[in-house]
């Protein structure tokens, strides 16, 4: 990968919007180099409603971090969520070419393509195939040991397939097309943050990274460095926000307000007396809020959501695996007390995912980026790097693999074209011919040399 490689990254939530231009320090750690936010329009349970308005959202997002960031923007890495998102197992075999001695890379390409041509539900796209263990003639292999190398005749493996709607994709494509921009990848929302949140520890020892944003709260578990169960629910902060609406009789950004100022997801931790006093509208009289009822409301939905993120630790089967715990992050993650009514609720240990580990200092605004609520537009750059540095290393295995090919013919004399086969066309490209007598008597050549 060039040294001085930029990747844009751009988070489409439900309530926010947020374009990150990014790039890899002297440290290998992400550096942003400009950033814009807006106001999410259009854009509901992280499915796009309105093409139009969101499109306006994303030029604003991407105008402003494109003139901090000094640099036109035409392409973006886009984070994917909502509920239609569907994970599922899948597997597939391919046999081994006869004569050839050992497993090669482009067998488990052939193999994880062929994955592609698995029968799906009708509108359904495949958006991510993670392997999860390689067999060989039967026998399982171990992480420790990659398929390349191995000797066998039959290559298969078990696979976590993630899937989205079809239209639902096309929707935020044509939305970026819209925005003047083309869509270089769509990444899964929780695979994104998961990168700018957890380090290969976590993913060794088993964690389950759960990201709550506005409008879904999206999980990923991890267990022996593999993503083994991906997830979305439709109950996120959003839902919070509107049950203190509707419980406090408040506008919809005084609710939000009251949730990050005084919420607490603790009943206990509140005191009895603590109250809040909200203006009046058209110079009504000042609503008084205990802060007990404010608490009692959060705690209620955010222990729905914890409860559903438990149910899909349980479903996942590894449950007694994350010895990493749970790792909190996205919007809804600076909550007050979440940390401890998750620990009471999943019983994991749990900490707040911030993405600085791997955000570079000399970023322009560490100290705001610095935050759980921007996990996934920071990890969206990550990937991004992450896939082109493998995409450059991919190529220069295949210029070299080219490089050593040996053209046993090189020696051999050409024979004039009209003498054989009809002239080239000037569109085709000039190539050597060889007669048959002239390919007959040159290996009677080579082959008396060689006895000789």
């Amino acid at each position: 990968m060039n040294a001085n490689e930029i990747i844009v990254g751009l988070d489409i939530g439900t309530t926010k919007i947020a374009c990150f231009v990014g790039t890899r320090d002297e440290n290998d750690k992400v550096k942003i180099l400009g950033f814009g936010k807006t106001e999410s329009v259009g854009v509901e349970h992280g499915v796009v409603r309105s093409i139009t308005y969101t499109a306006e959202s994303i030029k604003k997002a991407v105008s402003e971090a494109s003139e901090q960031a000094g640099i036109p923007i035409t392409e973006v890495w886009v984070g994917i969520a909502g509920q239609h998102i569907k994970s599922r197992p899948s597997h597939g075999s391919v046999m081994i070419a006869q004569g050839q001695p050992l497993i090669e890379q482009s067998d488990i390409d052939r193999l994880i393509s062929e994955q592609h041509n698995v029968l799906l539900e009708a509108g359904e796209e495949i958006i991510h195939i993670f392997p999860q263990q390689y067999i060989v003639d039967g026998q399982p292999l171990s992480r420790e040991i990659p398929p390349v190398g191995v000797a066998g005749n039959v290559l298969e493996a078990d696979f976590h397939m993630v899937t989205g709607n079809a239209q639902n994709l096309h929707h935020i494509r044509y939305a970026i097309e819209l925005a003047g921009l083309s869509t270089k990848g769509v990444v899964l929302e929780p695979v994104a943050s998961s990168k700018a949140v957890l380090d290969d520890r976590d993913r060794d020892a088993g964690v389950a990274m759960v990201d709550i944003g506005g409008g879904t709260t999206d999980i990923a578990i991890f267990f022996d460095g593999i993503i083994r169960h991906t997830s979305v629910l439709p109950l996120a902060g959003n839902a919070i926000t509107k049950d203190i609406q509707e419980g406090c009789t408040v506008l919809k950004k005084q609710a939000e307000s009251l949730k990050v100022r005084f919420g607490s997801c603790l009943v206990q931790a509140v005191s009895d007396r603590d109250i809040i006093s909200i203006p009046g509208i058209h110079h009504q009289a000042p609503r008084e809020i205990y802060v007990k009822n404010l608490a009692k409301i959060i705690n209620a939905r955010t222990k729905m959501l914890l409860e559903q993120v438990e149910y899909e630790i349980q479903t996942s089967g590894l449950q007694k695996q994350l010895i990493a715990g749970v790792v909190l992050t996205g919007g809804g993650a600076q909550l007050k007390n979440i940390k401890d009514l998750c620990e009471l609720i999943t019983a994991n240990s749990t900490r707040i995912g911030i993405p600085n580990e791997h955000l570079s200092p000399s970023s322009i605004g560490y100290e705001e980026l610095a935050h759980p609520m921007f996990a996934t537009g920071i990890g969206l750059v990550l990937h991004g790097l992450e896939s082109t540095q493998a995409a450059t290393s991919s190529s220069a295995n295949k210029n070299e693999e080219a490089s050593d090919h040996v053209d046993i013919f090189k020696d051999m004399p050409e024979t004039p074209a009209a003498e054989t086969q009809p002239a080239a066309t000037p569109s085709e490209p000039k190539r050597k011919r060889f007669g048959l007598n002239a390919i007959n008597d040159w290996l009677t050549r080579q082959f008396t040399d060689d006895i000789d």
